[in-house]
């Protein structure tokens, strides 16, 4: 069974929707937030040719760095431009210059443990996975470790792993997840926060000083993902921003090995399963130790971002921008599954890109122009880790706290036409209020995240997670369960199905069914709420209580 997460992903990866061809009845009255004049309409037809481009074999997965992505970014480039849409990259091309590192370890990479006067070996894939490979992960001597929970400093929980215990120098080591909650106020109830992100962990133990980390599936929550599942997940190469090259030794764990790790401790592993079962976690010093010396396979490369720009009309707001993403990288040529070694990543994100291509067009062919400017950003590396995304904040085309929200589009609806929607991250901000609104001028409802996926973190999971951290309100569109032609039921098992069958294989390509009408419903969806934010909205703001505030805050003061 594949992983929670992915299942949400897969959904928030996939598909879009119908609304010129909607029954007049349903149409936005002439008083409608989106106003019809602000964007041409949408055609499937266009959408149907860049996904066949994009998802075809020839671009072998758009891998980062690879030919395929090279093809992928100068067809984008060339839609925009034939759409009359601005270059905003460097030197008044389309194109954002990023370089990069790739890295892969081999397996003669060794990992050590020493505990109780004995030396153990682990096992490359069988037993650990990287998150990040290079000669800045070597540990030659061992090194002790601590255990520290979740690894979690929330303060507006007032909660604190590390509150006790000093990891100066130390290897951390903690479970995936995050404290499971009953109370709303309390780590968000049933759904999981920005702490529980593997990459937000490894931030603040570095940032206490940690050597290092390991981390180890949560045994209550993640007991259902097999190790098969993440050795998928990490079957491909490391790559890394250049100028980001500093990470330290990241470890994921198989939970058969963590026994061996807290041997001759004063808790074992199996006394750590109990305390999680019972929400009793504590932090404490560890007696083994340990080193580790990578063998790795490197190079360095260039690759791009896409960004065009419709510059906005009116003569106050044309300073201010939305910003529009949408990742255009996949995994490229992989591990082969019943012969085919190429991950096509049509779902993922082909037909999103095809879709914001369409928005795009339209929004740049109608007959009033917005009144604030409009970005599009087309990132590369999203699948290695939001580095185009992060590429983008640390070089920005604009300045940050000009930005005035960013949507994100990663998948797009294609299994069936909608009757709600929801919105990833509007929580956060003002602009879950601006949805709302959005949903009574399509006559839908806006829906919350169906609990089955509450604990999916998927905000963290997509471009929009960089975007939020550094001060711009974000936001993601999926469709909700609520079909017209499959009862919610049956909509729930084929999207499980499609995440077990499809998502992030082989099969995630051209051959596959796809309803248009819920890909064209879903782009004028987004085209209401990108209008609306670029026309009608004052103000998106972040609630006081969002770990993004102090970001916002932040780059305003900055001007940054």
């Amino acid at each position: 069974m594949s992983c929670p997460e992915t299942y949400f992903k897969c959904r928030y990866r996939t598909l879009i929707w119908f609304f010129i061809s909607l029954p007049l009845s349903l149409a936005p009255s002439s008083q409608s937030i989106c106003q019809t004049n602000l964007f041409a309409p949408i055609f499937t037809d266009n959408i149907q040719k860049h996904v066949k481009t994009l998802a075809c074999d020839s671009l072998e997965g758009r891998g980062t760095g690879s030919r395929g992505a090279k093809l992928a970014a100068d067809y984008i480039a060339r839609q925009l431009h034939q759409s009359g849409v601005k270059a905003f990259g460097d030197r008044r091309t389309y194109f954002q210059n990023i370089p990069m590192h790739s890295s892969k370890a081999l397996p003669s990479s060794m990992l050590k443990l020493y505990s109780s006067g004995i030396e153990q070996k682990f096992e490359l894939n069988a037993d650990y996975l990287l998150y990040d490979s290079g000669a800045q992960t070597f540990i030659a001597l061992p090194q002790k470790m601590v255990f520290v929970g979740y690894g979690i400093v929330a303060p507006e929980y007032d909660y604190n792993d590390y509150q006790e215990i000093d990891i100066a120098g130390k290897i951390a080591v903690f479970l995936s997840g995050e404290p499971v909650a009953d109370q709303d106020d309390y780590f968000a109830g049933a759904q999981n926060t920005i702490h529980s992100n593997a990459d937000v962990k490894r931030r603040v133990a570095l940032s206490r000083g940690a050597l290092a980390t390991i981390m180890i599936p949560n045994p209550r929550t993640d007991k259902l993902i097999p190790w098969e599942y993440w050795q998928k997940q990490f079957a491909f190469d490391n790559v890394s921003l250049l100028y980001a090259r500093s990470a330290n030794l990241n470890i994921l764990l198989h939970p058969a090995a963590a026994a061996d790790l807290f041997k001759g401790s004063a808790f074992e592993f199996h006394h750590i399963v109990d305390m999680e079962n019972a929400d009793l976690i504590q932090s404490f010093k560890m007696t083994g130790e340990v080193s580790f010396a990578g063998v790795f396979q490197e190079r360095e490369f260039n690759d791009r971002n896409v960004i065009g720009i419709i510059p906005g009309r009116d003569k106050f707001l044309k300073d201010e921008y939305v910003l529009i993403s949408a990742h255009y990288d996949h995994l490229g040529i992989g591990p082969a599954v019943a012969g085919d070694s190429i991950y096509n990543g049509f779902a993922d994100n082909a037909i999103g890109v095809s879709a914001t291509i369409e928005i795009a067009r339209s929004l740049q062919n109608a007959p009033v122009s917005p009144k604030r400017s409009i970005v599009f950003l087309f990132t590369t590396g999203e699948e290695k880790g939001l580095l185009g995304a992060t590429y983008y904040v640390d070089h920005p085309r604009v300045p940050l706290y000009k930005t005035f929200a960013a949507v994100n589009i990663d998948g797009i609806a294609m299994f069936d036409t909608f009757d709600d929607f929801v919105g990833i991250g509007a929580q956060y901000s003002t602009m879950e209020n601006v949805l709302k609104l959005l949903a009574d001028e399509f006559s839908l409802k806006y829906a919350s995240v169906p609990t089955m996926f509450a604990n999916s973190n998927i905000f963290g999971r997509s471009d929009q997670i960089a975007f939020a951290k550094e001060g711009i309100p974000a936001v993601a569109l999926l469709e909700g369960f609520n079909y017209r032609n499959t009862p919610p039921e049956h909509g729930i098992k084929r999207f499980i199905e499609w995440g077990e069958k499809r998502y992030h294989t082989p099969f995630d390509d051209l051959n596959q069914p796809i309803n248009y009408a819920a890909v064209e419903q879903h782009c004028q969806l987004l085209l209401g709420l990108i209008s609306n934010l670029a026309n009608k909205v004052k103000t998106v703001q972040f609630h006081h209580y969002s770990p993004f505030i102090i970001a916002r805050l932040q780059s305003i003061a900055e001007k940054r």
